[in-house]
């Protein structure tokens, strides 16, 4: 529960910091680009109707839905990277002997005691982690049952528990990584329309309002599907990651505690 709060700030702040990064460079660099290259190509045309227009970087982004689509990968991006970095520290950790025992010792029900006691001096954010949470709930179960079997069978529910909550977590990021092709359809149904209300002049000949209205439905999707294609990456990256945390945990814990579990004739 100590968690949730600090994420919901994390986000908050990334979507506002990604919204004033977009703007800001859309307002100070490419709305004034790409005012400028048309302007030039206006009047180029204007002495020469044959010139073909080039394509312009600030000119396929100037539009409000590519705008859109940006603060929503940064946004999404900045949650990825959270995430990540949550992941990898949690995989670094497997790295470390937690329970600090001999090699090959057995582990009986009188250990459970000083190895929780051992579990519980890591600092705070350390014990949220998944292996010591794990290891935590099987030496538990082991020492209020004396079974290895239930020990292993709590084990293998605080992992799956966590990889459903895992998942679960990857919504918002999924949410988005559909919310952006979509922002990009708006734009293309926008300049459509627009284009279609520009059609009386095109017939008496003057076409530029309807190449340009064109050019916004074009260029809006264009720039949704690339950034959605980049963000389905990313977002397949941190799962495998997450995954791949949750089996590598429970291998962990197999190898590390479950299978060195002893019980005492007569206990």
């Amino acid at each position: 529960m100590k968690k949730l709060p600090v994420e919901l700030l994390y986000q908050v702040l990334s979507l506002l910091t990604a919204f004033i990064l977009i703007h800001g460079t859309y307002i100070t660099l490419i709305r004034p680009q790409a005012s400028a290259f048309l302007a030039r190509e206006h009047a180029i045309l204007a002495e020469n109707p044959q010139h073909e227009q080039p394509r312009n970087f600030y000119v396929t982004l100037r539009d409000y839905e590519q705008e859109t689509c940006l603060v929503l990968m940064l946004w999404a991006l900045c949650i990825l990277a959270y995430k990540g970095v949550t992941v990898y520290r949690q995989q670094r950790q497997l790295d470390l002997d937690l329970l600090q025992l001999p090699g090959g010792l057995p582990i009986g029900p009188e250990d459970t005691r000083e190895l929780k006691n051992r579990l519980n001096e890591l600092s705070a954010t350390s014990r949220d982690f998944l292996l010591p949470r794990a290891l935590n709930t099987a030496i538990g179960r082991f020492a209020a049952t004396r079974s290895v079997q239930d020990s292993a069978i709590a084990l293998r529910s605080v992992c799956e528990s966590e990889g459903e909550r895992l998942e679960s977590e990857l919504s918002t990021i999924r949410y988005i990584a559909w919310a952006i092709p979509s922002v990009g359809f708006i734009g293309t149904v926008r300049g459509i329309g627009a284009a279609l209300a520009q059609a009386n002049r095109a017939v008496e000949g003057d076409i530029t309002g309807v190449t340009q209205n064109l050019g916004i439905a074009f260029n809006s999707t264009f720039i949704a599907l690339v950034i959605s294609i980049v963000l389905m990456f990313f977002i397949h990256q941190l799962q495998f990651r997450q995954e791949r945390l949750v089996l590598n945990t429970e291998s962990y814990c197999d190898q590390n505690l479950i299978s060195r579990l002893r019980v005492h004739p007569g206990d």
